[in-house]
C-alpha cells in the first residue's frame, strides 16, 4: 500500500488529481476538510480570507505539520484496505512529517499549471471562486508563510495540467503506474 500526497498551487488541479486517483482505487483525505469543519465549528462563512485565517490558526495551535499531524490516524486507517491519496499537501513541515512516518510507502505527486491557467481556472471556479488579486494574494502567502515550495521541489512526480480533463487522465494514470513499479 502506499500514501501518494498531491501538492501544487491553488488552481493546478489537486482535486481533479485525487479524483482521478480515487477512481483508481486510492482511499481520498482532503487535508482541507479540517480547515472546512473548523469554519462550520466556529459558524464562519467560507471565504478565501477566513480559510487562510483559519489553515494559519490551525498551525499556529497545531505547528506547521497540523494538517499532517491531524490526518496521519484518517490515513491509517484508510491503508487498511487500499492505497492512498492525500488531497493537499502543503507544507515542508508536512512533507517531512509524513515521509518519516511512511517512509518508502509515500510519494509526492505534484501537478503543476501556469499561473495564467491557474487564475484562469480560480475565477471559473463554482465553489470559492477567486478574483486575480486574491489568488497571486494565496501564491504569495502559501510560498511564503506555508513553506509549500518545499513539496513541489521534492516531488516523486510532477503531471504537467495545461490541457483537457482527458490528458490529465492519462498522465495521472501512467504516475500511477510508475509508483507501482516503484513500490
Amino acid at each position: 500500500m502506499l500514501v501518494a500526497a498531491i501538492v501544487g498551487m491553488a488552481g493546478a488541479g489537486k482535486s481533479e488529481l485525487s479524483r482521478i486517483f480515487e477512481k483508481n482505487g486510492f482511499a481520498r483525505i482532503r487535508f482541507g476538510d479540517i480547515t472546512d469543519e473548523e469554519l462550520r465549528k466556529q459558524k464562519l462563512k467560507v471565504t478565501e480570507e477566513n480559510e487562510r485565517l483559519m489553515r494559519e490558526s490551525i498551525r499556529q495551535r497545531y505547528g506547521m505539520d497540523a494538517y499532517a499531524k491531524l490526518n496521519i490516524p484518517k490515513v491509517d486507517v484508510a491503508l487498511i484496505s487500499s492505497s492512498v491519496v492525500v488531497d493537499g499537501l502543503y507544507s515542508w513541515e508536512e512533507y517531512l512529517m509524513m515521509s518519516r512516518y511512511y517512509h518508502e510507502k509515500f510519494r509526492v505527486v505534484a501537478v503543476w499549471s501556469s499561473p495564467a491557467t491557474r487564475y484562469a481556472r480560480l475565477a471559473g471556479r463554482q465553489v470559492r471562486p477567486l478574483t486575480l488579486p486574491e489568488a497571486y494574494s494565496r501564491d504569495e502567502s502559501e510560498i511564503m508563510n506555508l513553506n509549500k515550495g518545499g513539496p513541489i521541489a521534492m516531488a516523486d512526480f510532477t503531471v504537467i495540467n495545461e490541457s483537457s480533463l482527458k490528458d490529465l487522465e492519462k498522465f495521472v494514470k501512467r504516475t500511477i503506474v510508475e509508483m507501482g513499479r516503484q513500490a
